[in-house]
């Protein structure tokens, strides 16, 4: 685990960008698999490397506001607008903020991106993606930023493959 700690602190973005590139298309495939019950390659080879772009640019955001985040709150603590956090206050505050001030961007910029990709314009049941910042996300990331920082991205990158098959199974036909 020394190595993984040492490389996501040397190289936080370009880990990030790795880390949510393959985990985050890994979600979009299983999520299709389960929804079509069959585990066939759902999209040609242009269209994955598209879709592990695009994840990789959503990892730049995440990671970003991981970080800006976690000074927000700090900022609002320092100003007497939020009591001293203890971990898990801590934690929930910074998971409460984020998703609820930068969730609704990416999720319409996730939305944006696979629109692009499927050369479409849809925004059908976009409101899901936005009710699962509250039902799966805050939970989510609460957890996550309990962890040490060098862990937080990878998680997040394995929450998204959760969600896939968790959004799989709601779909299934």
């Amino acid at each position: 685990m020394q190595w993984y700690t040492d490389t996501v602190t040397a190289w936080p973005i370009l880990t990030a960008m790795i880390q949510f590139a393959v985990l985050g298309t890994l979600g979009d495939l299983i999520s299709y698999w389960i929804i079509n019950k069959k585990a066939d390659l759902p999209y040609k080879a242009h269209v994955i490397f598209y879709k592990m772009a695009e994840w990789a640019l959503l990892a730049v955001c995440i990671k970003y506001a991981f970080t800006g985040f976690g000074g927000f709150v700090d900022a609002l603590v320092s100003h007497g607008m939020l009591p001293e956090p203890g971990g898990f206050m801590r934690a929930l505050y910074k998971s409460v903020f984020m998703n609820l001030q930068f969730g609704p961007f990416l999720v319409i910029m996730h939305r944006i991106l696979d629109n692009l990709i499927a050369g479409e314009k849809s925004w059908k049941n976009l409101d899901k993606g936005m009710y699962s910042l509250l039902w799966f996300w805050i939970p989510a990331h609460t957890i996550t930023f309990i962890l040490p920082r060098p862990y937080q991205i990878g998680l997040a990158a394995v929450w998204s493959v959760a969600l896939g098959v968790i959004l799989g199974f709601y779909k299934r036909k």
